[in-house]
């Protein structure tokens, strides 16, 4: 049998070689026989083929070195250089060999050598090039095949991380309402048993599993299914707060996909929705007693005048407490924030679900008692609002009193609308304050001019100051032992453009409310200091501080600087307070009367005895002058008891070391009766009426100027 070898060494029979020959150039393969000498004895079509050879290029005998050099200029990539290349494949022994060899054109040849029994061998080459780059191909998308499914396992980690680990609660229905995906969290939301739900479980499954861990809404099963179930079927994006009987609050954000499944969010807002309720609450209403604010007053009051039928009334009441800030400064303001929580509870329990109670700040209130039929329930609310807050407080082992004045305006009589109604009941307020306090006043029409003719008096009494209409009188104070003039009052007088002179009790209490009478009082002060600095030096004079000045920061500066820019001697200043001054800040109110007694500063008690608290104040402070009150002195001479408490009072004074003056002096009989009762000193029309500073100077001082020792003066 004829093999390759037989070809290669030429032994084979002619007709035999020409059959194989035929039969390797019908091959895929490029086939080249050479012998033991590296001389080509068969070289196939297939091999002429790759590498672009002719018959005669690889005719038999020759060199196989020529043929691998023809490679070499086709663009075989090698490692080493050509000759070396050629020298290292013709000159070593014949091993099998098997590589792909690789060109420049991008080709790949596979190549083998198997060693023939001469000692030559047969080499097949093959272009594997499709093949190769059809295996690349295949193992480039194997591998993003990998690295898809890779990325997509990981993504779904993350996924899964990311939906287990959101705040909310997630899930995932398809058309047919079975669940796809849901979250960890949202089966803690509802309190879902492990293992309960998962792909594939029914809208309606997951809805009585919820039911029967208690986390629904106030519904029905079938109404909350039905209501969730409309919910899906919509495709409109929705946004849902659900208040759960367990005292949650979820908001559910539903959004439906193009599948007609959707997904939703549940979101637990129970902290946040309590804040906002909070915030909201805090924005309507007063943050101590927790009643109403201006803001909520306003709306509750508007809506009840909107929702008046035919027939009905609402009425506005605005109460002011009365003697509050005594307890403030008394007791303190804990006690005082006490007792306005003690005072919303007391009111609460007059008022229907229909009124409304508001705190419009410090110690006043207002009641929207609405609706009524008539102003009679107006009166009996505002009669037991009286009774109740009248009754006492015992706070922190205290008793406190305080009273309520209140002011009434109804509609439609009084206004129509919210501001007009709180606006009459505050000038009815104002009114029952002036009549005493304690009580009640409804609105009444002249009340509105009443207060215009205030403001017009208070835009004119800040006016006044700097146009210079004010001007102090003066007013002997006499010692009844010597029947000399020891001094005087000062008393302010305003002598208006248009309405002449106006009464100190008109316009005194409307500069105290308004603050005025800060700065007017200093310019008291100073010309008061400056007028008696012309007097002689026995000669003391008078001011009257109220307790609005005393609360001022700047009270002793103003009265040192009066002094020193008038150079009158400290002694020579008496300042007179009441004992509504002691009653605010007492602490405080004693310091500065310290401060002002070791200037030198003589501090007088006035109207003693009008209050409630006056032999305390004297424990408290050693007063050098007591004034007693007009009104004791007035019916001295008719009334046993005032002739008691002046007798009581004098004894005191005297007993202590005080001056003992009386005031308001009109008759000779009263005259006698306060000197037989051991008074000092004594005041009043019956010497003279309040002058001013050239009258008192030209009609009792000027001869006292000329005299080297005062004059006595008659005082009957």
């Amino acid at each position: 049998m004829t093999d390759i070898s037989d070809i290669a060494s030429g032994s084979a029979p002619a007709d035999q070689t020409r059959l194989i020959e035929q039969a390797l150039n019908d091959l895929s393969l490029g086939i080249v026989i050479f012998n033991g000498k590296r001389e080509i004895v068969f070289c196939n079509a297939r091999y002429r083929e790759i590498y672009e050879l002719s018959p005669e290029q690889v005719k038999p005998g020759t060199p196989t070195s020529d043929l691998i050099r023809h490679r070499l200029n086709l663009g075989l990539k090698i490692e080493e250089t050509p000759e070396d290349y050629i020298r290292g494949r013709v000159s070593k022994p014949i091993v099998p060999t098997s590589s792909m060899h690789e060109f420049a054109d991008g080709r790949i040849i596979r190549y083998t050598l198997r060693p023939l029994a001469d000692g030559g061998g047969i080499a097949t080459h093959e272009d594997v090039t499709e093949r190769e780059e059809m295996a690349a191909r295949l193992k480039r998308q194997y591998e993003l095949v990998r690295e898809q499914e890779e990325k997509l396992r990981e993504k779904n980690f993350q996924f899964d991380a990311a939906i287990n680990n959101m705040s909310q609660g997630l899930c995932f229905f398809d058309a047919n309402h079975r669940l796809m995906v849901c979250n960890q969290r949202y089966i803690e939301m509802y309190d879902l048993p492990p293992g309960s739900v998962g792909p594939g479980t029914p809208l309606s499954e997951v809805v009585d599993l919820r039911f029967e861990a208690g986390s629904f809404p106030a519904m029905t099963r079938d109404e909350y299914l039905q209501w969730r179930s409309n919910v899906a079927i919509s495709d409109q994006p929705s946004d849902s707060i659900v208040e759960l009987r367990n005292g949650r609050t979820f908001l559910i954000r539903h959004r439906p996909m193009s599948d007609r499944g959707w997904v939703a969010t549940h979101e637990d807002i129970t902290e946040k929705r309590q804040a906002e309720l909070k915030i909201e609450h805090m924005a309507h209403h007063d943050a101590l007693t927790g009643l109403a604010n201006r803001i909520r007053l306003n709306e509750r009051l508007e809506l009840a005048l909107a929702q008046r039928g035919n027939g009905e009334m609402v009425a506005v009441h605005h109460l002011d407490l009365d003697r509050f800030k005594a307890v403030n400064d008394t007791f303190g303001h804990h006690t005082g924030d006490r007792l306005l929580k003690i005072v919303a509870s007391r009111l609460r329990e007059l008022v229907r679900e229909t009124d409304t109670i508001a705190r419009m700040g410090g110690d006043e209130f207002v009641i929207v008692q609405a609706p009524v039929s008539d102003s009679g329930q107006a009166t009996s609310l505002a009669e037991r609002a009286i009774g109740a807050i009248g009754e006492p407080f015992v706070i922190d082992g205290h008793q406190a009193v305080v009273g309520v004045s209140i002011g009434i305006a109804v509609s439609p009589h009084d206004g129509s609308t919210a501001d007009r109604l709180l606006r009459n009941a505050d000038l009815a307020l104002y009114r029952a304050k002036e009549e005493g306090r304690g009580g009640f006043c409804f609105f009444e029409a002249g009340m509105d001019e009443q207060m215009q003719t205030r403001r017009t008096m208070e835009r004119d009494l800040r006016m006044a100051l700097p146009a210079g209409q004010f001007e102090l009188h003066y007013q002997p104070v006499v010692n009844l032992q010597t029947s000399e003039i020891s001094g005087f009052e000062a008393l302010l007088r305003w002598n208006h453009p248009e309405h002449g002179l106006i009464s100190p009790a008109t316009f005194i209490p409307l500069a105290e409310d308004t603050g005025f009478i800060v700065p007017l009082g200093e310019w008291v002060i100073r010309q008061a200091c400056l007028t008696a600095a012309r007097w002689p030096e026995h000669l003391h004079v008078a001011v009257n501080i109220s307790a609005v000045q005393f609360r001022s920061a700047g009270l002793m500066q103003v009265i040192v600087s009066a002094l020193g820019a008038s150079n009158l001697k400290p002694t020579r200043l008496e300042i007179e307070i009441t004992e509504t001054v002691l009653l605010q800040d007492k602490e405080a109110t004693l310091s500065v009367l310290h401060q002002l007694r070791a200037l030198g500063v003589r501090i007088a008690m006035d109207d003693f005895g009008t209050g409630y608290s006056s032999l305390t104040y004297l424990q408290s402070f050693p007063f050098d002058k007591i004034k007693i009150d007009r009104s004791f002195v007035k019916d001295i001479t008719e009334n046993a008891g005032s002739l008691t408490i002046v007798r009581a009072v004098a004894a005191m004074a005297n007993g202590m070391g005080m001056t003992a003056t009386a005031e308001g002096v009109e008759t000779n009989e009263q005259l006698h009766r306060i000197t037989a009762e051991g008074c000092t000193e004594m005041q009043g029309y019956l010497f003279s009426r309040p002058l001013p500073a050239a009258d008192i100077e030209r009609l009792f001082l000027s001869r006292q100027k000329k005299d080297a020792a005062p004059g006595r003066i008659a005082v009957a």
